[in-house]
């Protein structure tokens, strides 16, 4: 493991790459951050939106989406060190009336629970209550329609909806709205003047980015642009790579100590395996890099994609904000080039299988909340066929565009890996019950229940 260049070279070969790969996907704009050893480099390129284009430059707003868990989590750490919160009690605790479609799950989450996506319900459920002040609380009541898809606290599966939970407990415990609270015990301390929160009006004031997608080849504003109030802790946060860079700088024990380092790095021990996508902290995802270990986070709205790690030990962290679907090949792709150029470390893809088994027991329709999709086989390969639902950033938003099919390829029993952007590299995973019947299919971080 060695660094191959200077840090300013490096930072200047990713540029590069960044901006030819935005013509090949034809992503509107980009934004990218890295601090290393106590220096920073920025840069934006492209345009904010395809209708009314402004240069993309390091101060550009650009929502940052499901990254907001970790400052979700931030927030409990605080208020469990002031011990108003204990991460393994009963979310009832705090929530007195709390329901689930399960009354024994409702009885027994934890925060903890929430915070490592391994609360089993449909995670992917998104609606809009308004911007008053009761948004979120009405939310939470609505999520106790939401089907059991897993068991409590045995498959690791993204749910956002148990983030919409974990804001309402600082709500309550704080006795101060989530937008209240993030600014006055984590924005403002850590100088975070660049991060908002919609139905905030300031950011408006600033540059910023719309989201896009592609439509029949077209690039085309997404609408609608917020994600509703109720989300605000479980994507809401509207930042700059700048920001973000700073609050990285935080979480690896430098500037205002608003929590102890001993908490931080407790959000940084592995609670339960993600399938392939490593290991899950308190919200952070642990990925191992030869003999690194990175801690990251990646976020998707509608129309922009963004991707943040950090590395304590190298004193190293990275940020990349999009205003585009196609900007998630870009992201990963800038996590890859990052490794290799400062520290000599190449990913290695697992190569499918020579002969693997036989598909046809996968075959199906799988789905959770607003994902899902069929399988069919194809020689030595699933094809994974995209079906959109809908539901984002309310359920009355209609589908979008699908995903072009995709082939996946065993590399070990059970085990796949995407051949085709944007799921290119992406592993997947075969869950099965107890008498080993293909029950899951986890891609995307979902564990997708088999339905017929």
């Amino acid at each position: 493991m060695k660094t191959t260049t200077s840090p300013n070279a490096n930072f200047k070969t990713i540029s590069t790459r960044i901006q030819k790969e935005m013509k090949r996907l034809h992503v509107p704009g980009v934004a990218i951050g890295i601090y290393h050893k106590g220096k920073e480099w920025t840069a934006g390129f492209g345009v904010t939106s395809v209708e009314n284009p402004l240069p993309v430059n390091s101060d550009t707003l650009m929502q940052i989406g499901s990254i907001s868990k970790t400052f979700t989590a931030t927030l409990l750490m605080i208020l469990a060190e002031q011990g108003k919160v204990n991460l393994d009690a009963p979310v009832r605790k705090y929530l007195k009336d709390f329901k689930l479609k399960d009354e024994s799950v409702a009885k027994k989450v934890t925060i903890r629970h929430l915070l490592t996506h391994t609360g089993g319900w449909v995670g992917d459920y998104f609606n809009s209550f308004g911007d008053g002040n009761d948004a979120l609380d009405k939310m939470v009541k609505d999520i106790a329609h939401l089907p059991q898809i897993q068991p409590l606290g045995k498959i690791w599966s993204y749910n956002n909806t148990g983030f919409n939970v974990a804001s309402r407990v600082i709500e309550v415990v704080t006795k101060k709205s989530y937008e209240q609270a993030l600014q006055e015990m984590l924005l403002d301390p850590l100088g975070l003047n660049m991060s908002f929160l919609y139905p905030s009006d300031i950011l408006f004031t600033h540059r910023f980015v719309v989201g896009h997608q592609k439509v029949k080849g077209k690039v085309e504003v997404a609408r609608p642009w917020a994600i509703g109030r109720a989300g605000n802790g479980v994507g809401g946060v509207v930042s700059t790579v700048k920001d973000l860079l700073k609050y990285a700088r935080f979480h690896m024990g430098s500037g205002n100590r608003i929590v102890t380092r001993k908490s931080l790095k407790a959000m940084r021990v592995k609670q339960v395996s993600a399938g392939g996508r490593g290991d899950m902290g308190i919200t952070w995802f642990i990925r191992y890099a030869d003999v690194l270990t990175v801690y990251a986070h990646g976020g998707a709205t509608n129309g922009q994609q963004a991707y943040f790690f950090y590395i304590p030990e190298k004193d190293f962290a990275l940020a990349v904000l999009t205003n585009s679907d196609e900007g998630g090949v870009i992201t990963a792709q800038t996590f890859g080039w990052a490794l290799d150029l400062y520290f000599g470390i190449k990913l290695k893809s697992p190569k499918p299988m020579k002969n693997p088994q036989d598909g046809k027991e996968f075959v199906g329709r799988y789905k959770i909340g607003t994902e899902c999709f069929d399988i069919t086989t194809k020689g030595k390969h699933l094809i994974y066929h995209h079906i959109p639902l809908g539901g984002f950033p309310t359920p009355d938003v209609p589908p979008g565009p699908a995903l072009p099919p995709m082939r996946f390829a065993f590399y070990d029993k059970d085990n796949l890996i995407g051949l085709d952007e944007p799921y290119n590299g992406a592993l997947a995973d075969i869950i099965r019950d107890e008498k080993g019947r293909v029950k899951y299919f986890r891609v995307g971080g979902r564990a997708h229940l088999k339905i017929r």
